[in-house]
This record gives C-alpha cells, sequence and structure tokens, in this order.
C-alpha cells in the first residue's frame, strides 16, 4: 500500500495513492521520458536552476517539450514542499526533502515511432531525503565493480533505469553500497552515483560525454576546486588507476559527497575516509549553507509579511 504522499499529476495535487496514469503512456510502455531529483534542505530547493537545465537539455535530447516554465516548476515544487512538511507535521525549515519530477512523452497506442502532438505526462513528488549516515560518513562505504551494460547515451537522465536497477542489485547482493562501472576498462559511473578518484592530492573525474550522467554536484565540485586550490582534472581513468587510488569518492542528489572505504573487499588507500574527502564535504556544506541563506533572504525581499 503507498503511503499517502502529497503529489502532482498533470495539473491536479492529489496524494499517492490517488494518482493514476493510462497504461498506455509511453513512459510505462517504454520509460519514453526523463526525470529530475532536486535536493531541498530546511525548505529551500538546491542548485534549482543547474536541475532545471539538465531537465530542459534532457527533454530537448527525447524531443518531448518541456510542459512548464522554470516559474511553474518552482511553484508546484514549493507546494509540494510546504504539503510534505504539512503531512508529517514537521516545520518546513526542519526537514530535509527530496522532490522528484518526472516528464513522459505522454499517452498514445503503442508504436516505437515518436507520436507527434502529445500532451507529456507530468508527476512529481516530494519526499524525506535520505542521506548517509553518520557512521557511513566517518568511516566510508564499500562497493563492488562491474562491467557497464548499459546504453551508449548514459548522458541522458532517463527513465528508462533497467540497467541502473541491475547494476545496483549487483552490490545490494553483496551487501555493498554502490556498483562502480567500467566501460572498455575505464571508469564510467555507478548505478546511482558519479564516481571520483584522488591520486597524490589531485581530484579526477570520467569526462562529461555521453557515457556518463553529467550530475549537478560536477559543477558543485569544480567550483569547491577552484575556490580551495585543489588540482581537477577530467579524463579516462583506467581501472587500475581507480583500484590503486588513495581516495574514491561517490557524489549525487542524496549522497552528497561520499567516501568509499573499499572496493570488491580490498581497501581504498588507508582504508579510511581521506583528507580530500574532508574537504570536499566541507565545502559542499558551506555552500549548502549559503544557498539556503541567500534563499532565505530572497524569499523576504518578496514577501516581506510572510
Amino acid at each position: 500500500m503507498l503511503p499517502p504522499l502529497p503529489c502532482y499529476l498533470n495539473g491536479d495535487y492529489t496524494l499517492l495513492p490517488d494518482a493514476k496514469i493510462s497504461v498506455m503512456d509511453r513512459g510505462f510502455i517504454f520509460g519514453d521520458g526523463v526525470y529530475e531529483v532536486l535536493p531541498v534542505y530546511g525548505g529551500c530547493p538546491f542548485c534549482f536552476e543547474q536541475h532545471m537545465a539538465r531537465l530542459e537539455r534532457n527533454l530537448a535530447e527525447l524531443r518531448i517539450p518541456n510542459p512548464n516554465t522554470r516559474a511553474q516548476w518552482r511553484e508546484i515544487a514549493t507546494k509540494l514542499i510546504a504539503d510534505y512538511a504539512a503531512s508529517t507535521g514537521t516545520k518546513v525549515e526542519n526537514i530535509d526533502q527530496m522532490v522528484y519530477i518526472q516528464v513522459t512523452r505522454g499517452v498514445a497506442l503503442r508504436d516505437h515511432a515518436m507520436p507527434e502532438g502529445l500532451t507529456p505526462t507530468v508527476f512529481v513528488l516530494s519526499n524525506a531525503l535520505k542521506a548517509p549516515t553518520a557512521e557511513q560518513r566517518r568511516d566510508g562505504v564499500a562497493c563492488v565493480t562491474a562491467d557497464d551494460f548499459r546504453w551508449q547515451k548514459a548522458h541522458i537522465k532517463s527513465v528508462s533505469l533497467l540497467g541502473a536497477v541491475l547494476a545496483r542489485q549487483i552490490s545490494v547482493d553483496a551487501g555493498a553500497a554502490e556498483t562502480i562501472m567500467f566501460r572498455d576498462g575505464f571508469l564510467s559511473e555507478a548505478a546511482a552515483s558519479n564516481v571520483w578518484v584522488v591520486k597524490d592530492g589531485v581530484l579526477m573525474g570520467p569526462p562529461k560525454d555521453n557515457l556518463v550522467l553529467e550530475g549537478i554536484r560536477y559543477a558543485l565540485l569544480e567550483d569547491i576546486c577552484r575556490t580551495q586550490g585543489i588540482p581537477l582534472t577530467l579524463r579516462r581513468i583506467s581501472r587500475a588507476e581507480v583500484l590503486a587510488a588513495d581516495e574514491v569518492l561517490l557524489s549525487s542528489a542524496t549522497k552528497e559527497v561520499l567516501p568509499v572505504s573499499r572496493i570488491d573487499d580490498q581497501p581504498v588507500g588507508s582504508g579510511q575516509p581521506g583528507p580530500l574527502y574532508a574537504r570536499l564535504y566541507a565545502g559542499y556544506q558551506a555552500i549548502k549553507t549559503r544557498s539556503r541563506n541567500e534563499q532565505r533572504h530572497q524569499d523576504r525581499t518578496e514577501n516581506p509579511s510572510s
């Protein structure tokens, strides 16, 4: 039984058990759609503009018209953030949330070709943000490796996630936190995270291309590295380099930046979170605090009576 979480479906605000779509929706039939996961800290969406920019890019890649302006997306998210907090009996500023946005091509009789003139299906849900535990941040997490058997357009944040589901299950079966994947012997990404490698004080990540989903954390980590004078390079990284790294990190909307302490039952570096992780995590928290303060100041300026 689904919990009665507040959600939005095609112009209506409703509860999750009451949200229904057609069985001929192309998201259901083909996985023909895209999604975004927007973290929300204390009622303030984090990196909203960057998430909207990626949503727009992905919709354009699939030739699905964007059903909303950024202002409309923000309005929907803002209402659901407040509704979810109210449903839990918690003040909105005291709870972190995750807003999930999904847009599919719409409803049509089954045909692989893209029908023209469809009305996109829009679904938005806010829920609690499941952050890593204090123990995971202190000790790091274990990962396993696998070949990247997914398609060649990994840069699209598509709802067609069967490859990611199968990859993530590999780590679940092994009792690990994530599956780090390699394509032709080179690092691509994890099942639901970007992967970063540290060697001799240099942070390295795979290049931004069609084999990797460019997470919003790419730009955030670039900003932190620039501010703190940490060398950063994006290039092909071999499997041997990953296994010989001083530190390995995961990044995503929910993980933020998370240290990896073991890969395939072997320690990464010292087997404990390293100094570069500590600097990047501290820098990430500083950006979160600054973003939240700026947004609250803007909200008070625009709505002085609220």
